[in-house]
């Protein structure tokens, strides 16, 4: 049974919208139950003051029925006012409605609470839809914040536009309000030309910048930020402009005590299987951000969801592993299975090394595993497999040319020195995490125990201490 990464009995945790409020992380999700048919998309709730213990609120905006514009309740988003009633703004949508070309219309739709989000009251007279600037397919994942210096409510969107190349119309549409019901479709927020769309907008201040993080399905699977001085931008891309990997979608942050958590959800593949394509929702996860001098963010698991699994020992390994000239191996007596472990790695790289890591799940030999692997050449994590699928006479003629996963990777900048690789595993879900900047979350599915072990690849890395926890 998973424990750390929450997901509801027999259903799926979809999109997440965070909230806080009396020192809760109030997690409104959509709710994925798979049925066939689909019986409409509710929210579901649960909230946490750590990231580690939840209390399940079950259900707090359902579908509005097979006949409603709100059959399927989307993404959105929730804010309070100055009368402090709380707004709940998310996206309708019935596959039942339909225009010329087969597609279904999404509409933004309004609730308020008045008695401290116990109870939703919904607005239908509220709804609206795109103008003819975009397509009415594609108008959904409504974010609000209000504008302190312009003295406006602004509304962010993932929209499309009608003109354009196909797979580049993908704007961030822009509203704006006054009082929260009435809105004026403006210019939009962002117009970048190169992605399908951009969904789950989202903008923070932190500091002295703002932070602008959105998902997009273009060249890649993945939640990105670009940063900017001024909520109007010009909004610039880090060099590291990701959040994480495939596996790891549609996040979205708040404050909480003064700490930035993201929380989104781990895809599932089908038929629980390493091979099977990623699967829309799976269960719920979170990191937080940790903000750099430069204003650039990096990411790790919350301190309190490692100090949460006990049994903590502290070891000094001393393994020196070298081979200037080819790949060698190391099997540590340490095993791990479904239940829930912490592994924290800490290593010194020679310079001139190629590539190092850690085996998950491994054979005795170590010939079969999981692997997390370090390519300081590349400047890049990536998780592999090997076996990878099943091979054809020849090693090529299957997948063994494929070098990772697809989209498992995550990039840094790596030198030789000191460094740390921290793996969470729980099921059939891992989080990886290389010096306390980059993560990369991942599924384990045919493997579910085995040994963990230690390689390099062209060089030498002396592995100096291991701390287990679970």
């Amino acid at each position: 049974m998973e424990k750390i990464f929450y997901r509801p009995n027999e259903a799926y945790v979809g999109d997440v919208i965070p909230f806080s409020k009396d020192g809760y992380a109030y997690l409104y999700f959509l709710y994925e139950d798979r049925k066939v048919p689909k019986t409409g998309m509710p929210w579901h709730l649960v909230r946490t003051k750590d990231y580690v213990t939840f209390e399940k609120i079950d259900e707090i905006l359902p579908s509005g029925g097979k006949n409603k514009d709100d059959f399927n309740c989307y993404t959105g988003s929730i804010v309070t006012d100055e009368k402090n009633v709380i707004h709940l703004f998310y996206t309708g949508n019935n596959p039942r409605t339909k225009d010329e070309t087969g597609g279904s219309l999404q509409l933004v739709m309004h609730a308020t609470s008045t008695d401290g989000m116990k109870t939703w009251v919904k607005h239908e007279e509220l709804t609206f839809g795109p103008n003819d600037d975009y397509e009415i397919h594609d108008w959904r994942d409504p974010f609000v914040i209000y504008d302190e210096e312009k003295k406006i409510w602004r509304m962010l969107l993932a929209a499309r536009k009608k003109v354009g190349p196909e797979r580049r119309r993908g704007v961030t549409a822009q509203c704006i309000s006054t009082d929260l019901e009435s809105w004026e479709i403006t210019s939009p927020f962002w117009d970048p030309d190169k992605f399908v769309a951009m969904e789950c907008p989202e903008v923070f201040k932190w500091g002295d910048w703002w932070y602008f993080v959105y998902s997009e399905f273009s060249d890649g699977f993945t939640t990105q930020y670009r940063m900017a001085k001024h909520l109007d931008g010009p909004w610039t891309s880090p060099k590291h402009n990701n959040l994480e990997g495939r596996a790891f979608y549609a996040s979205k942050s708040l404050f909480l005590n003064n700490r930035r958590y993201f929380t989104g959800w781990i895809s599932t593949k089908e038929a629980n299987s390493d091979d099977g394509a990623w699967q829309w929702a799976g269960t719920m996860s979170t990191l937080e951000a940790k903000q750099n001098v430069d204003g650039t963010l990096s990411f790790c698991l919350p301190s309190e969801v490692i100090s949460s699994i006990k049994n903590r020992t502290l070891n000094d390994i001393n393994v020196q592993l070298k081979r200037e000239d080819g790949y060698q191996s190391f099997m540590l007596n340490e095993k791990t299975n479904e239940s829930t472990s912490y592994s924290k790695f800490t290593v010194d790289v020679s310079s001139n090394t190629k590539d190092w890591g850690v085996l998950l799940r491994a054979s005795e030999d170590g010939d079969q595993s999981y692997v997390v692997r370090v390519e300081m050449n590349n400047n890049r994590m990536v998780f592999d497999r090997w076996p990878r699928k099943q091979l054809g006479s020849e090693q090529w003629q299957i997948s063994g040319d494929v070098p990772y996963y697809i989209e498992l990777e995550r990039s840094i900048d790596l030198s030789s020195g000191r460094h740390t690789i921290e793996i969470l595993q729980e099921g059939t879900i891992g989080v990886i995490v290389l010096d306390q900047k980059v993560t990369m979350s991942v599924r384990m599915y045919d493997k579910l125990e085995g040994k963990l072990g230690l390689f390099v690849d062209d060089g030498e890395v002396d592995f100096v201490s291991l701390e287990r926890r679970g």
